[in-house]
């Protein structure tokens, strides 16, 4: 499950220098490719942002919206290498560090991602995305205690800020400490109520409570605000499965699967569908290597006992 909203931040440009052609061309070219993202064109967006690079290839404001478009089509080495060439130019910028740690995150890159929340903890202190990003990282490399003290510390900075909230809440799930973290959501929901992230987690403390048609509910619920979530549709196919609507469920997390092929959690789930359906070897084939590489992933170890038991 992704627990954090990406980030978009375009650059935009409000004057065109007439005396100098060639920054009015690559101006003309980020504008258009700012309207493409309007139209909700990624990849059209991407290509005029590149005829700007290709006019001076170290543009900040191209190589940053970019490198936005890329992690937003999933593309993430290609969004790192587009912060990256940014950052040589402009090491101290806040915003291309903190969407290059998020990209790291997503890529499993974790230290890497860890670097740059350090560098935005350190000089940065008063921007609570810095502790955001740091409580990400520390959640990635199971380090919860710190997550939270990170989530807290941001907190402390925006006690209203629906991303900190909903992320500690997040770490008291994985901490099994549901009643608070059904509190701070239930604060979360007040605030924003089209936070998709919100309703997806509270699935996910419906689904632990064994309230399976009450999570899928509210996941339900997560896909209404955000149709193009994987995670979301990886916890639905889920809880389907676990409804006995095993086909349906197998549709999303094939979805999922699709829109993310290295999630873990979609492969679980396709293992557990394969055991509701009886079939040993297709079972084995996906919880298998999961137990071999992720014993500690919840559910995993419970269905590979199980698999192995079927006839």
């Amino acid at each position: 499950m992704k627990k954090y909203v990406l980030f978009l931040c375009l650059i935009i440009i409000s004057t065109l220098t007439a005396c100098d052609n060639d920054d009015s061309r690559k101006g003309r070219f980020l504008l258009k490719g700012n309207e493409k993202v309007k139209d909700n064109d990624l990849t059209g967006a991407i290509n005029f942002y590149s005829e700007a690079l290709r006019i001076d290839p170290t543009y900040k404001d191209a190589l940053y919206n970019r490198g936005l478009m890329n992690q937003r089509l999933n593309r993430l080495d290609e969004a790192i290498q587009d912060f990256t060439l940014a950052l040589q130019n402009n090491p101290d910028d806040f915003n291309l560090l903190f969407q290059r740690g998020l990209a790291f995150v997503d890529n499993g890159e974790f230290y890497k991602a860890q670097a740059d929340a350090r560098n935005l903890v350190t000089n940065f202190p008063e921007e609570w995305k810095s502790f955001l990003l740091l409580g990400l990282v520390m959640e990635k490399l199971k380090q919860n205690d710190e997550a939270l003290t990170a989530f807290d510390t941001g907190l402390a900075l925006q006690p209203e800020n629906v991303d900190l909230i909903t992320n500690k809440a997040t770490i008291l799930y994985y901490l099994q400490r549901l009643e608070e973290a059904e509190n701070l959501l239930g604060k979360a929901v007040v605030i924003n109520p089209q936070e998709a992230n919100i309703y997806n987690l509270q699935s996910m403390v419906a689904f632990e409570r064994e309230e399976f048609e009450k999570a899928l509910a509210l996941v339900e619920k997560a896909l209404e605000l955000d149709s193009r979530n994987p995670y979301f549709y990886n916890n639905r196919g889920l809880f389907k499965v676990y409804l006995g609507d095993l086909d349906e469920g197998l549709k999303d997390i094939n979805q999922s699967i699709k829109q993310d092929p290295r999630n873990n959690f979609a492969l679980r789930n396709k293992g557990i569908y394969y055991y509701y359906k009886g079939e040993k070897a297709l079972a084995m084939q996906y919880l298998q290597d999961l137990h071999e590489k992720f014993p500690e992933m919840e559910l995993v170890e419970k269905y590979y006992i199980m698999t192995q038991a079927l006839e």
